[in-house]
């Protein structure tokens, strides 16, 4: 290989691989074709045609189109990881136009989008209306993006692992840094999808047990352990009127946000690394804190009208929100602007990283804190050597000025998204709580798109804004932001 082609990107490859991807996209939308046809719904041929069209396509990629080689460098890496998630939406949004009831290419995009990233804000306002297979296949897509797209591909392509799967892998999954839990990465990448789907199974059969049919059940299954929230209900799980449902859902919307990695050591019989874990005991610690606040203004608020609403209502509503989840088990506007605000914290912080939550994640908060502490400390004492740990270990001090570009970008995506759609004439509060809403990947509305509403008030082009911010948002933000720099494109 030339000198000057060394760092070129492996375009080749990278269509190959995604290909296959959408090979396997088309092998999904079986899925929600067999439910229509199940049901006796017309929806089936929609599906039927977008799943040809998907691996048709993919197909004629993987076949026609030889790489001279099978190599990937960071590069590749990162533009593939985000050229699948925008194709994944592309072709994901077909049967929304295609369907009995079909949206305009704008929504279709959109609904994709906050399937694949797990935001879980929709534009459809009665989904109660839609066939089963549209309401499997929002949740499917929220089962898929939910662990990774390029994760599952990993799992289930061996080859990759010696072709780029770990500059994939570090563009994908969230965190500071990123840690392999077994030796390869496509056993790592098999291990991690093996806890999300025993989880996934045993979720499922706990609703099932409760007032939901099984299809209710797969559906807010795929959407709880995923964190993406998309619902079967118009109203969400007010519509069940069930405690036990909401207690099954807390439970395992709060085990979408652990480290997925610490749910296998402990799995594993590791226990070590879940007490000395400091990540989850700020997770937890945050939960308590929130709840307490929560209920001194609901009460203060006048808004106790039962004993859920100061026990299992503002809990699950914390969980939903700090998972990205987006769930509601109450119109949370009715407990004031305090608890709003509160929310905005939560949306901001998220849960742990390696996590199918989103937001900042509580890792780099509570990373930022420690080496605050230190700072202030410092200027007692000038000459102290000190460090920060994170789970027992000492973090490197060069993560300090990515951790803060991180955050610092983070907010300056929100304001600009918020400018943007304040400048298209929506409600200053809803522009900039709907901007941070799609960042964090949550979903949850305000005002205009609050509750009983949903995001199809917005125009076109503050849905399209949002849609990027969505993606964005899933991936961690410079696995993005890397491809508009002009040292990314650069021969040398």
């Amino acid at each position: 290989m030339k000198r000057n082609e060394k760092h070129l990107v492996n375009f080749a490859q990278l269509l190959r691989i995604i290909g296959l991807l959408m090979m396997f996209e088309a092998m999904f939308m079986v899925f929600p074709m067999l439910t229509c046809l199940y049901y006796g719904e017309s929806d089936w041929l929609p599906f039927a045609a977008s799943a040809a069209v998907t691996g048709g396509i993919g197909a004629l990629l993987m076949t026609r189109i030889r790489p001279r080689t099978g190599h990937m460098g960071k590069r590749d890496g990162f533009l593939l990881t985000a050229l699948v998630w925008i194709i994944f939406s592309m072709f994901g949004m077909l049967p929304f136009l295609t369907c009995s009831l079909p949206v305009s290419v704008s929504d279709a995009f959109f609904e994709a989008m906050s399937g694949f990233t797990t935001t879980g804000a929709s534009v459809l306002d009665n989904v109660t209306g839609m066939s089963h297979g549209i309401l499997l296949w929002r949740a499917l897509m929220q089962w898929i993006g939910g662990m990774g797209i390029i994760l599952f591909t990993l799992a289930v392509v061996p080859m990759l692992n010696h072709s780029g799967g770990m500059q994939m892998f570090n563009a994908e999954v969230t965190g500071i840094t990123h840690d392999k839990i077994r030796p390869r990465i496509s056993q790592t990448a098999k291990s991690l999808w093996m806890i999300y789907l025993l989880l996934t199974v045993i979720l499922i059969t706990l609703l099932w047990l409760g007032p939901m049919d099984l299809f209710d059940s797969v559906c807010h299954a795929f959407g709880a352990i995923s964190t993406g929230g998309f619902s079967t209900e118009s109203l969400n799980i007010v519509s069940y009127h069930s405690v036990y449902v909401k207690v099954v859902l807390t439970v395992f919307m709060f085990l979408g946000g652990v480290n997925f990695g610490l749910i296998f050591k402990t799995v594993s019989g590791n226990f070590t690394a879940l007490r000395r874990n400091d990540v989850l005991r700020a997770y937890v610690t945050a939960i308590f804190l929130f709840y307490i606040l929560f209920v001194i203004s609901i009460v203060c608020r006048g808004q106790v009208h039962s004993w859920q609403d100061v026990t299992i209502n503002p809990v699950f509503q914390i969980v939903s929100t700090m998972t990205s989840t987006g769930y509601s088990s109450a119109n949370y506007e009715n407990w004031g602007s305090f608890v709003l605000s509160l929310m905005f914290i939560m949306m901001f912080s998220g849960a742990c990283a390696g996590s199918t939550s989103g937001g900042a994640k509580i890792d780099r908060l509570l990373f930022l804190f420690k080496n605050c502490r230190n700072e202030v400390y410092r200027c007692i004492h000038p000459n102290s050597v000190l460090s920060v740990r994170i789970n027992g270990n000492i973090v490197n001090s060069d993560l300090v000025n990515k951790v803060i570009a991180f955050l610092c970008i983070y907010m300056l995506l929100v304001v600009a998204g918020g400018l943007v759609l304040s400048a298209l004439d929506v409600p200053l509060i809803d522009s900039f709580f709907s901007a941070f809403s799609c960042v964090s990947n949550t979903g949850l509305g305000a005002g205009i798109t609050g509750y009983g509403s949903s995001y199809e008030i917005l125009p076109d082009a503050g849905k399209w804004v949002l849609s990027l911010l969505m993606l964005i948002g899933r991936l961690e933000i410079f696995t993005m932001l890397v491809l508009f720099t002009p040292a990314f494109w650069r021969k040398y």
